[in-house]
């Protein structure tokens, strides 16, 4: 196995807002292991959670047994469910967990184990790329293009995250847990590991341009971009580790302007651009003509000064795989989903329609659809009975408030619709009703202040994980086990015991 020759540096900082550091690092140069971790749980039980995530990760890389990407696993795993342990033997660290980015470097490559919100960037020829995504409902509107980066970065909900390490019992290759990706990691190239704490106060760019500003010096890039983050505004615990190539100081020095030869990285890339353009030039002639590709999936825009004025009439309009995407403001109208495509608001709010008495969003034999971004609000002069009612409806609902409806989401029928990251409070009857032989999947979803938080009757089999039940009632179905439930949730001010919760302070 080729070791990988690198200079490193990494700094971690209280920041401007928070009494304790919850944030840790860990470096071993030698056996090219990088680790960032971001404690979640408030006061002591963040920092014992990163504390706990750092030894067991360091302990089970350090024997090199097996590939990497299984040691990675194999890993967070290890850490993942050690932490839970420790959180269900002590009640101040109940609830605790924590989100994590590690790269392990071998043989000219790197290998990212990633859980959460931390990220790990690559630097190389000027340009920097996100290697990881973000495990949040804001994190995946920015990655998937309805967010650009500053408004994800100022959007309320940044701080929760679908996934974490701790909150509930996982093995190593458990789908939907740990994120692995390998990709070269280059001499001339670096990588960045930080916690949110810098990549919700600094913009990508800003941080690339530092570290090439400072090539040569990782522990004063992480030092400067730590200052940065805090000069702009230090909300949070932020952490950084830096690690260059062997080569990158020499690279960056014509990006800062600096005298030497025209980068190796841009040699490479004219030949290659030269070379594909004779081969093109010379194949041009004999080559096949390529299928003709089916029509692009559009996106349709709804609201004031758009195309279509109200979001009923841009749904109308649309087909499977499109977008409908609704522009900030009020609608007091009816949306009835179609298969197959996407309903996303920026700050859009849906009220219960002129003179109508149903629910603001309706679903019927509706399949491969998708609804994120909204709030729903129901008042004296505009009562919703229902929020958002699905029937024999597989649709995917994120990043959705439901407030002072009777109830927030009802669920009816055969179907597996999925309930993730969103706020249901303030319900006069049930925050989320299911009924019939549906299994939805509930995760993440924090439901307060509802007369009941969730009922599920008629053979309805709820998934429920990761959910935050604060100040309402729950009735589930006896067949369904309540100390799994509560194994798997959080439970506050209600007569069910706490468990561990995924929303990040």
């Amino acid at each position: 196995m080729a070791k990988t020759k690198v200079k490193c540096a990494g700094a971690s900082d209280l920041g401007l807002m928070r009494r304790n550091n919850e944030d840790a690092f860990y470096i071993d140069a030698d056996r090219g292991i990088f680790l960032v971790v971001d404690g979640i749980g408030g006061q002591a039980a963040g920092e014992k959670a990163a504390e706990i995530a750092i030894e067991r990760v360091r302990a089970r890389l350090e024997r090199r047994t097996g590939a990497a990407e299984q040691r990675v696993r194999e890993a967070i795993a290890v850490a993942n469910n050690e932490i839970l342990r420790v959180a269900r033997s002590n009640k101040e660290w109940e609830g605790m967990a924590c989100v994590l980015t590690l790269a392990v470097l071998e043989n000219g490559s790197a290998v990212a184990g990633h859980v959460g919100d931390s990220r790990l960037y690559h630097v190389r020829g000027g340009q920097i790329r996100k290697i990881t995504h973000d495990h949040s409902p804001v994190g995946e509107r920015e990655d998937s293009g309805e967010l650009t980066e500053t408004e994800a970065m100022r959007h309320p909900r940044r701080n929760e995250v679908f996934r974490d390490v701790g909150s509930e019992e996982h093995a190593p290759d458990d789908p939907d847990f740990i994120e692995i990706q390998r990709f070269p990691f280059e001499p001339d190239s670096a990588l960045v590991l930080c916690s949110d704490g810098l990549s919700d106060q600094v913009a990508s760019q800003r941080i690339c341009d530092e570290v090439i500003r400072n090539a040569g010096s990782p522990d004063s890039a992480a030092r400067q971009l730590i200052g940065l983050a805090n000069r702009a505004g230090g909300k949070d615990n932020v952490t950084v580790v830096v690690v260059e190539g062997e080569e990158f100081a020499d690279a960056a020095r014509p990006e800062m302007g600096g005298r030497g030869a025209f980068p190796r990285w841009a040699q490479l890339a004219a030949g290659c651009v030269l070379s594909l353009g004779l081969g093109f030039l010379a194949g041009r002639m004999s080559a096949p003509k390529p299928p003709k590709p089916a029509p692009p999936a559009r996106v349709l825009t709804a609201g004031p000064g758009a195309a279509f004025g109200s979001i009923s009439e841009a749904l109308a309009q649309a087909r499977p795989g499109d977008a409908v995407e609704v522009l900030a403001g009020e609608y007091a109208e009816q949306v009835r989903l179609k298969s197959g495509v996407t309903l996303r608001a920026r700050d859009a709010i849906l009220r219960a329609a002129p003179m109508g008495n149903g629910p603001a969003v309706i679903a019927e034999r509706v399949a491969n659809a998708r609804v994120t971004g909204f709030r729903i609000e129901a008042g004296d002069d505009a009562p919703l009975p229902v929020g958002i009612l699905l029937t024999d409806s597989d649709v995917e609902l994120e990043d959705i408030e439901v407030s002072g409806a009777g109830v927030g989401i009802e669920i009816r029928g055969a179907a597996k619709p999925v309930l993730r990251a969103n706020s249901i409070h303030d319900c006069t009857d049930v925050g989320i009703l299911i009924s019939g032989p549906s299994e939805p999947w509930i995760s993440h979803n924090t439901l307060r202040g509802n007369t009941i938080g969730l009922a599920a009757r008629d053979g309805a089999r709820p998934a429920l994980s990761g959910n935050v039940f604060d100040g309402n009632g729950a009735t589930l179905p006896p067949e369904i086990s309540m100390a799994d439930v509560r194994a798997r949730n959080l439970f506050v001010n209600i007569k069910p015991a706490r468990s561990r919760g995924r929303k990040k302070p």
